[in-house]
């Protein structure tokens, strides 16, 4: 944002204005948002709002102009590529002048003389793809009372920013307004195809194949414009590096900028298939629509575009097994007379999959086949047999796949035990500083790693078996877990919390937020388009998860499951000593937590991986320090297996001597949450945390 701060440095000058009343000429849109977010800062409502708008208009209009431009000019000059002749040369580069004073004649006619004026700062051409302007906009148009407006503005940026949190909580507030309309939530840069598509899968999932043929076909058609417009952007100016360097020759300069278009017109294949807010394309966009479209065509016994369809779809994958037997099923069924050629559209498949991705789709299938094997044996599987734990609700009682509560996994007399290093932790420098929830104000929230037990265990600032005991009983988690969902195939540890969450005093009343939102532990959860993205900032690796309780003297804190809506509740969970929730980390089970109105609710919470490569590092170094501790101990009467063992008195049993202190281990790992609650009731709207 450094080139926005200069801009408003400039401007802040006596006398400078960005109006120019009667010219008619498009102003550039960078200092028309840079004059905007100073009037913002100087709480200028009305001119914010005004200079906003105008911005965003003039970057529309721009982009617009150049895509315009460059067809025409494309059309008028005739010019596809360098003609073989003895004299191509200077056909060529008469094609290439001819085309220059195309454009300069016609972007002068759109921007006024000086076109150059409009090339923004990356930073601030940045700010226009991630809808920033927006960000500003709607709490100007809130401050000016145009709530219709504000919602639209707001729910334009977050679309582009579900991770924002900020928007997040205000969109949440104009949710529960009084006065605020359904359709006021529309996104006001929304790409025409993407809903499009969304409604011909869901149409296709139910079996209309006709309404799917037809919304899949419009979305098609989008898809392939936008293409189009991605690509002509490309022939605009580019960026300069910053370093100095050597001139380049003629052939040299055209030769580098040729290959940077190329490179640009290749990346709109990724850019068309992005969803707004994702940062990972969706798979075989294009060639998707026309797997589907030819089902849904065969469906309704139109055998004809079926076939073409599937000439089509095998020009991207010409080895394509399955849609090659379809092929000959088509040839059977038109007879042999008939022609069954690809869609005469105007795009090269090569060029719309990245070579990357070529056979990503076919092993993805088939990673597929194999996961969805795996549930199915799991899902048969013999009845739980792990030593003194029960279960107590499976998958089917739970209305889900793959959720299981168990009960007995620890003792009152461990349980508090526990609690009492979450205590004793939570009042010292335990890397929280006792700041709030990162999920909600109104709850205090503390958080304590193995490793860090150890390491105040070691320095005698806790309890040493305390701390042990905090390991044991994550491990006897991992391998109630693993015997459960994962038989013959080994759990590692993604990551291991102690987390306490503590109702503030006095901050309870009237509250509409959730102590966790509704999430899923490795994807990113679109409640709009009932999908989940696994891709990053989501932890991706983690496999399954569970959720230890420690205590229940506290209100609110359940556990909740939803459909992917984030909104339709399928099951609840109540919070008690020794009940240990497990569930897939993926899409399957989206999870949330109510509000602790009053109390403190802690639990361990825990995540799983199957990839030894993902294997939690400060464990490993928590039990090696563990294992120095018991070494360096005198021996004990009163070891581990004792300490696990029932203590129904709830006293504290007599402490071994400290380990000797050495060095710590300083390393730290990012935190993440992930612990959820319920009611028999419909929630609100909310993205992914």
């Amino acid at each position: 944002m450094a080139s926005l701060l200069l801009l408003l440095l400039a401007l802040s000058a006596p006398g400078t204005s960005l109006f120019s009343p009667g010219s008619g000429r498009l102003l550039p849109y960078d200092l028309l948002y840079a004059d905007g977010v100073r009037a913002y800062f100087a709480r200028d409502w009305p001119r914010a709002a005004e200079l906003l708008q105008r911005a965003l208009h003039s970057y529309s209009q721009l982009l617009e102009a150049r895509r315009g431009c460059q067809g025409r000019c494309r059309e008028e000059s005739g010019f596809v590529g360098p003609p073989v002749a003895p004299s191509w040369e200077t056909s060529f580069f008469d094609r290439v002048l001819q085309r220059a004073e195309c454009l300069g004649e016609c972007l002068g006619r759109r921007l006024g003389s000086e076109p150059s004026l409009h090339r923004a700062s990356r930073e601030i051409q940045e700010d226009f793809e991630q809808r920033e302007p927006y960000n500003y906009l709607q709490v100007a148009l809130f401050q000016l009372k145009k709530l219709d407006e504000a919602v639209s503005a707001a729910h334009t940026f977050f679309v582009a920013n579900p991770q924002h949190l900020q928007m997040r909580e205000d969109m949440e507030k104009y949710q529960r307004m009084a006065g605020v309309k359904l359709e006021s939530f529309r996104d006001l840069q929304a790409t025409p195809y993407w809903e499009a598509y969304k409604t011909g899968v869901q149409q296709y999932n139910v079996d209309e194949y006709l309404q799917a043929a037809v919304k899949l076909e419009e979305s098609l058609e989008e898809v392939l414009l936008a293409l189009e417009d991605c690509r002509a952007l490309c022939e605009g100016p580019q960026e300069d590096g910053t370093e100095e360097k050597m001139q380049p020759g003629l052939y040299e300069a055209i030769a580098a900028h040729y290959t940077q278009v190329l490179k640009c017109r290749q990346h709109c294949v990724l850019e068309v298939a992005t969803k707004p807010g994702r940062v990972s394309a969706t798979d075989d966009f294009i060639p998707s629509h026309l797997d589907l479209l030819q089902f849904a065509y065969y469906q309704v016994g139109n055998q004809a575009l079926a076939a073409e369809c599937a000439a089509s779809y095998l020009l991207f994958y010409p080895s394509d097994e399955l849609m090659l037997e379809k092929m000959k099923r088509y040839w059977v069924e038109l007879g042999e007379g008939a022609s069954i050629t690809a869609r005469e559209d105007p795009w090269t498949p090569d060029e719309l999959i990245p070579g990357s991705l070529k056979q990503k789709h076919r092993e993805n299938q088939k990673k597929q086949r194999l996961e969805n094997l795996d549930v199915g044996e799991q899902e048969q599987r013999g009845p739980f047999t792990f030593e003194g734990i029960t279960v107590t609700v499976d998958s089917h009682q739970l209305n889900g796949s793959q959720r299981v509560v168990f009960d007995r996994v620890l003792t009152d007399s461990e349980c508090k035990d526990i609690l009492r290093l979450a205590k004793a932790a939570g009042s010292t420098e335990d890397g929280y500083r006792g700041r709030q929830s990162p999920h909600t104000p109104h709850e205090r929230f503390e958080g304590l790693t193995v490793l860090k037990a150890l390491q105040l265990a070691q320095d005698g600032t806790v309890n040493w078996r305390d701390a042990k005991l905090l390991l044991h009983a994550s491990e006897k988690s991992r391998k109630i877990v693993e015997s459960y969902f994962t038989p013959g195939k080994r759990l590692h540890f993604s990551f291991t919390h102690l987390v306490c969450r503590t109702a503030v005093e006095g901050d309870q009343d009237d509250r509409m937020d959730l102590s966790h939102p509704v999430h899923a532990d490795n994807c990113l959860l679109d409640p709009e388009g009932k999908e989940c993205w696994r891709e990053p900032p989501a932890y991706v690796y983690r496999d399954y998860s569970g959720i230890l309780y420690l205590n229940d003297d506290f209100h609110g804190g359940d556990l909740f499951f939803t459909e992917l809506d984030a909104v339709t509740i399928t099951a609840q969970v109540h919070p008690k000593c020794g009940r240990l929730v497990a569930f897939n980390s993926g899409g399957e089970n989206p999870h949330g937590v109510w509000a602790v109105t009053r109390g403190r609710r802690c639990a361990i919470a825990l995540w799983y991986t199957l990839s030894p490569e993902h294997a939690e590092q400060e464990r490993m170094e928590a039990e090696d320090l563990m294992r120095q501790g018991d070494m360096e101990q005198e021996p004990s009467h009163t070891d581990v297996k004792e300490h696990m063992r029932a203590d129904h008195s709830g006293g504290a049993s007599p402490e071994p001597p400290m380990p000797k202190g050495r060095a710590r281990s300083t390393s730290r790992r990012r935190t993440s949450g992930s612990e959820s609650g319920q009611q028999p009731q419909k929630l609100r709207a909310r993205d992914e945390f």
